[in-house]
């Protein structure tokens, strides 16, 4: 089980004292610690309403906002609150305890049951209130990671908090049966709507050059269609949704249709672009090798190598990504991750078996 929540205007409510209290307690002391200290001590703020001005007022709480300080102060200030909540039992996985993903002032807190979530989220909030911060009940959601619909009453402050069947985090979507088809179909969707969007002005404007048209196309709608490839496990509804996604803004930059009934291998040759499967799997054999090199104690590394318990659910087992990238390096790369492992290590030689991954057979 997991909750999803933030903090309520987490950057105007950090309390200076305190901020100031956490530094040292991090070590940070001398000229910069009396930098820090400079910036926010007898500050003050005014309000301006067209060309009337307020009386100054003093302010002691918030960080600068804009300031390339500020995030860094918040992550100190934060992790003390999620240090002081520690102690949960979190979700195992194979010999690894996760209890919490943390970014920014986005949490997610991870039990194994409802109790525990519960125990979780109230330390979280504590600690948080003696700190100075609110939960914001409002942006926070509860989900049950289930392929069966298990209910999760959780609460905050008196307010129960929502149970949903997903949410997103950092862009990517998550759901109860933990399947990234509907992800996918979302990033084809965004995608879409951003060839509708500059259908006119970009995609079928003949004043426009391919080669310009071709730059937009790799800046704007290929991160959009391939957020967050590097973990994607591609069966061939998914690569066939993502050519047919590819091929729709490639055919009219090529000033073609369906009716004229030409290969897609054409209309690549002649724009001179890279096939986008070509691009997903390149990423995902980049991040393999990354993987691979993780120093310990690097999570993604570390949930890579671990072995999870339990057992599968009764019927066809999914695909997992550790097995679908496997069976990926051994396809393309010529041979299996114990053995590339060690020609990852040199980053020139992995990079150029990267370049010279030949097209799949049938492509286009």
């Amino acid at each position: 089980m997991c909750v999803l929540w933030t903090w309520k205007r987490a950057f105007d409510r950090v309390p200076r004292g305190i901020l100031l209290e956490v530094l040292w307690e991090y070590g940070v002391r001398g000229p910069l610690l009396r930098v820090v200290r400079s910036l926010y001590n007898r500050s003050r703020r005014l309000v301006r309403i067209a060309n009337c001005k307020s009386d100054l007022f003093p302010v002691h709480v918030g960080l600068r906002q804009g300031c390339p300080l500020s995030p860094v102060l918040f992550i100190f200030f934060r992790d003390r609150i999620s240090r002081r909540s520690q102690g949960l039992e979190g979700v195992r996985f194979g010999d690894h305890r996760i209890s919490s993903l943390i970014f920014a002032d986005d949490v997610v807190l991870l039990a194994p049951s409802s109790l525990d979530l519960q125990h979780a989220l109230g330390l979280f909030a504590a600690e948080g209130e003696a700190a100075g911060m609110r939960v914001s009940t409002s942006k926070s959601e509860a989900m049950v990671l289930d392929r069966k619909k298990v209910a999760c009453t959780l609460q905050v402050g008196g307010e129960f908090l929502p149970q949903v069947e997903e949410f997103k985090y950092l862009g990517v979507l998550f759901t109860r049966e933990g399947r990234m088809d509907r992800q996918i179909d979302r990033w084809i969707s965004a995608a879409a709507a951003v060839m509708r969007s500059m259908y006119r002005a970009v995609v079928v404007k003949k004043k426009l050059s391919r080669k310009a048209k071709l730059s937009i196309y790799q800046s704007n709608y290929v991160p959009t269609l391939t957020y967050g490839h590097e973990l994607w496990v591609m069966t061939e509804r998914i690569r066939s949704r993502i050519q047919a996604a590819e091929m729709s803004f490639l055919r009219r930059v090529a000033g073609r249709s369906l009716r004229d009934r030409v290969r897609s291998s054409v209309t690549w040759e002649e724009l001179g672009v890279q096939l986008l499967l070509f691009h997903i799997e390149r990423g995902q054999l980049r991040w393999l090798r990354h993987l691979f090199w993780m120093p310990q104690g690097r999570l993604p590394g570390e949930v890579f190598r671990a072995c999870p318990l339990g057992k599968r659910p009764r019927g066809r087992p999914r695909t997992r990504w550790g097995d679908y990238v496997s069976r990926l390096a051994w396809e393309r790369l010529g041979g299996p991750p114990e053995e590339l492992e060690e020609v990852s290590g040199e980053r020139e030689v992995w990079a150029s078996l990267l370049r010279l991954l030949p097209p799949r057979p049938g492509s286009g």
